[in-house]
């Protein structure tokens, strides 16, 4: 029954519906099994959900105590102490009683859950325990937290509080492991620097860095897992360092289960080095997923950064080739700041102004924004040239363009950093392709939530990156090459940019309106409360490329969710289309997972209706549908359909077995669209596999 009820969890929308964020159930074992609790021992979940750390560490210690049938070699008093072992803490009511519920079932009589806010309240702050395990809440809710002055580290952010938490609530040789985000490994801002140091000190043995997709597709954040072990950090002078590439699924929205899993070398490589630290060993022969760092060398460093991708430096340095740093090849300036480009001096043409969007699109066909000559000679240090490199810096950052021999003439704003190449020792397209590597974006242009931070490291940072420098002849064949495979991405983009499903029209089918044969309505225009947790609430950003992207959506709570489905629950089959802003890109709803729409359209084939729901998704991708779409927003600022207007749109009825055949031949069509997106994928690997071999890394790469 209770392996029943934790499956029953994981499909209420795998614990978001019980407003819950789930942790995967191989990420919650993996942890248990890297801490390894003992019969004997206390074991803490402060931030408990619905007890699954809690109920893993039951069952690694009923395994742990097994010969023939599980937990035969445990004793009554063994069961009994058991029995009271296990605490869980949470603040939420409801997640309470399904951890109470869920504990029942596994054979709890008497389950020591509490209704607690851990951050809050003293009353159980003497407390303390073997074990603490917790996947605890990465946000802080809206309008802060209160925390009491007993915490070592004076902070107002649940994750470095709950961090702080755990660490001050293990006994003199406990052990923890603690899933964070990963700004608890290297946000600058001094309560974190004070956590980390903290914990570098007195309990850290091991940091393991996640991929950025595990919580997909809830969630793209980035995050690790902190080992704390207050004996074994006593009598060691390093942290081992382990960094996941792959934990048995793919990193996509469904994550399919595949043949790469770091996890168990992971757990080894941990098991060997914690066995060294007891018998006071050296530990030897890291794999290559582990790096082992003193702690001098963490301490050290001015922010005590424990983010892996910092101490794998070595794994990007593998190569034959000179390493430069930046500034050696290059010239930087970042763009004026302050008060230097006020929109009242710009002039309706001139020099221009670029900006980001010239970054980040790689178009410099046109501009905004221009200045007159005066001020372009004042502001001439700001020039951009031909060959030049340009990088956003802030919002979405990262993105480079090499500008054009026929650009404009003119400056760079504030958002942009720019590059002028020594182009006797380096060419602009072999830069551009190494800063774009997956490896320097993680960790120079990205935040540690893997998604663009506010602002670029400073031009001091950036100027330091080192680089292989091969020979320019070397260099001219790498481009070469490379330009080579960019030619086939480009054609294969053209074939998928322009495809539109087209149906030749027959003068003898009836049109309809939509509304006569399709419920067309659309969800909540209401502005529900949003919260950390709970049901996802779908607009028009979440519908891409034929699916629901679920990883960057607000959530409302049940009470809502039920109020909005009333009048507009989304069902199997049904068609999803945006309303405002890109009108059409409809998609054919697969439902795996409770949610709620937001100004979307949503289309029902009525009963015993004359038209199939794919033919009416093909319909609304013709130009036949664009068209409407542009002759009915003409005008308008941003586009918007009304759902009368899209009610009043005509389709074509043919017989149902026509459009089964023009469904069919649309298919045919789209597996052509997709080999070519396919081809992208390869190309764009071949293009990152000739850079890695730049950098020493050798991959083997998908031929065609």
């Amino acid at each position: 029954m209770g392996d029943a009820f934790e499956y029953l969890l994981s499909v209420m929308g795998s614990q978001g519906d019980a407003g819950q964020f789930r942790t995967p159930r191989h990420i919650i074992d993996f942890v248990t099994a890297c801490v390894n609790p003992q019969k004997n021992e206390t074991v803490l979940d402060p931030a408990c959900g619905t007890a699954g750390f809690l109920l893993s560490a039951y069952k690694h210690i009923l395994n742990q105590n097994t010969d023939k049938r599980q937990g035969d070699k445990l004793k009554p008093d063994d069961r009994k102490k058991l029995a009271t072992n296990f605490v869980g803490y949470d603040i939420s009511p409801d997640m309470v009683r399904l951890s109470l519920a869920n504990m029942y079932l596994h054979g709890f009589a008497t389950p020591l859950i509490h209704e607690y806010d851990s951050l809050s309240s003293e009353d159980r702050w003497q407390e303390t325990f073997d074990v603490i395990l917790a996947n605890p809440p990465f946000m802080t809710p809206k309008g802060g937290i209160r925390p009491h002055k007993k915490f070592g580290v004076q902070a107002n952010k649940a994750e470095v509080l709950f961090t702080d938490y755990i660490a001050e609530h293990l006994n003199s040789n406990g052990r923890a492991g603690i899933v964070v985000p990963n700004g608890i490994v290297a946000t600058s801002q001094t309560a974190y620097k004070q956590l980390r140091k903290m914990l570098v000190q007195d309990s850290l043995i091991a940091v393991i860095s996640l991929p950025a997709g595990v919580f997909q597709p809830y969630s793209g954040v980035k995050t690790s897992v902190l080992i704390l072990d207050k004996r074994l950090a006593k009598k060691s002078q390093h942290i081992l360092f382990l960094k996941i590439e792959n934990d048995g699924f793919d990193l996509g929205a469904q994550r399919r289960e595949i043949d790469k899993n770091d996890l168990p070398s992971a757990l080894q490589t941990l098991e060997a080095f914690k066995e060294c630290l007891s018998n006071d060993r050296a530990f030897e022969d890291l794999p290559s997923l582990a790096t082992l760092v003193e702690k001098e060398i963490v301490l050290g460093n001015k922010d005590v950064v424990l983010n892996a991708d910092r101490y794998f430096e070595k794994e990007l340095s593998q190569t034959e080739f000179e390493l430069v740093k930046l500034d050696e090849v290059c010239e930087f300036k970042r763009g004026p700041f302050g008060g230097s480009l006020k929109k009242e001096i710009f002039v309706p043409d001139g020099y221009l102004v670029y900006e980001q969007y010239h970054a980040i699109n790689d178009d410099f066909s046109f501009g905004r924004y221009f200045i007159d000559e005066a001020k372009f000679k004042e502001m001439i240090g700001f020039e951009v040239k031909p060959s030049d490199l340009l990088i956003s810096c802030s919002g979405t950052m990262g993105r480079i363009a090499i500008v054009p021999e026929n650009a404009k003439r003119g400056i760079i704003n504030q958002a942009l950093l720019k590059l002028t190449l020594d182009q006797s020792r380096i060419l602009p397209l072999y830069l551009k392709k190494i800063l774009e590597a997956e490896e320097v974006q993680e960790r120079h242009f990205r935040n540690q939530e893997g998604a663009a931070i506010q602002n670029v490291a400073s031009v001091k940072v950036l100027k330091e990156i080192e680089i292989p420098l091969p020979p320019l002849e070397i260099q001219q064949q790498i481009v070469a090459e490379i330009e080579g495979y960019q030619k086939i991405i480009d054609g294969a983009k053209q074939v998928v940019n322009n495809y539109k499903p087209t149906i030749s029209i027959n003068p003898d089918w009836e049109m309809v309106e939509l509304g006569e044969v399709c419920d067309v309505r659309d969800g909540t225009h209401d502005s529900p409360k949003y919260q950390i947790e709970g049901y996802p609430l779908i607009t028009s950003k979440n519908l891409k490329n034929g699916h629901i992207d679920f990883s960057d959506v607000n959530n409302i709570s049940e009470e809502d969710l039920i109020k909005i489905n009333k009048r507009s629950a989304v069902d199997d089959g049904d068609i999803l289309m945006p309303m405002i802003g890109t009108i059409g890109n409809p998609i054919i709803v697969k439902k795996e997972r409770e949610f709620a729409v937001k100004n979307v359209a949503l289309i029902k084939p009525k009963p015993d209706s004359r038209v199939m729901q794919y033919f009416v998704n093909l319909i609304l991708q013709t130009p036949l549908f664009d068209n409407y779409v542009e002759i009915q927003s003409k005008g308008s600022t941003q586009k918007f359909l009304s759902l009368g207007t899209i009610r009043e749109f005509e389709i074509p009825i043919p017989p149902i077995a026509e459009q089964q055949t023009i469904v069919k031949a649309i298919e045919e069509e789209m597996q052509l669209v997709n080999a070519n997106k396919r081809l992208i994928e390869i190309f764009e690997q071949k293009i990152n596999t000739k850079i890695g071999e730049v950098w020493g890394v050798k991959e083997e790469v998908e031929t065609i």
